[in-house]
């Protein structure tokens, strides 16, 4: 992965980020919102559209359309701290901008119940989906967030055949989607989350448990760098962990583990 030096780069990012992240959120949760689809039609349209905008938009930006996969790619040093800032404000802009054009289209309909809005959620009923506690919604994100993260980053290592980093982001977002989605409507994604928290109307408040779907998926990009190094031929120097305190005594351990076993 490339990074940009001028500021038509940056500027060229911005754009990219801000637009897929605005046509992600019409794509996965605007099936829900609009089409009065299921969990399973908006982890499917997510996927497909995350594949089609890797392709279109890759060559930009890396087509993340999440923070989390941003935090994940800076901290694999992948991208600079510039890249990661434009990358995290587009990425939030661009996701309000979808929801507010996903509610503009619902509103025209009569009459228009606001209701979940395909918010993410715990404890409680929406939509006819009965969510699951804050501590299930708390492991499901870390887990597929992390694997996401992770399959971004053996993208970035050219581990897959350039025709086919599309089909698996978009593979994995779907996956993710399927599994998250029965447990508190399927973040994985800071972005969509706050979008989608800003526009419904559930009790309790969307916008009141949203923090758990910005933390926890920041979490599991830190979860999915950590298991990327343990399992591709990456070093921790070659990461922004390897300056964090332990960090080098927990890596040797481990060796010493592995050898030890060996």
């Amino acid at each position: 992965m490339t990074t940009p030096t001028t500021a038509e780069n940056y500027g060229r990012i911005a754009a990219a980020e801000g637009l897929g992240t605005a046509l992600l959120m019409l794509g996965g949760p605007g099936v829900m919102v609009l089409g009065g689809g299921s969990l399973t039609a908006m982890a499917l349209g997510g996927g497909l559209t995350l594949m089609i905008l890797v392709y279109l938009l890759g060559p930009a930006s890396g087509a993340h359309l999440n923070p989390a996969v941003t935090l994940g790619s800076w901290l694999a040093r992948g991208i600079n701290l510039r890249w990661a800032v434009t990358a995290w404000i587009s990425q939030f802009i661009g996701g309000i901008a979808g929801a507010a054009m996903i509610w503009g289209i619902a509103s025209g309909r009569k009459p228009y119940v606001r209701g979940n809005f395909a918010a993410n959620g715990f404890r409680r009923v929406a939509d006819g989906q009965v969510f699951s506690s804050m501590g299930a919604a708390m492991t499901v994100e870390v887990i597929f967030t992390a694997l996401l993260v992770m399959v971004y980053l053996f993208a970035a290592k050219r581990r897959f055949a350039p025709s086919m980093v599309g089909v698996v982001v978009g593979a994995a977002l779907a996956l993710g989607w399927l599994v998250t989605g029965a447990v508190d409507g399927g973040s994985m994604n800071p972005a969509r989350s706050l979008a989608s928290a800003i526009f419904a109307d559930t009790t309790p408040s969307a916008l009141g448990q949203v923090w758990v779907f910005i933390l926890f998926p920041l979490i599991g990009a830190v979860v999915g760098v950590v298991a990327w190094l343990i399992v591709d031929e990456a070093r921790l120097e070659d990461t922004l962990l390897a300056d964090v305190p332990g960090a080098e005594a927990v890596r040797d351990a481990a060796a010493s583990v592995d050898n030890a076993i060996d």
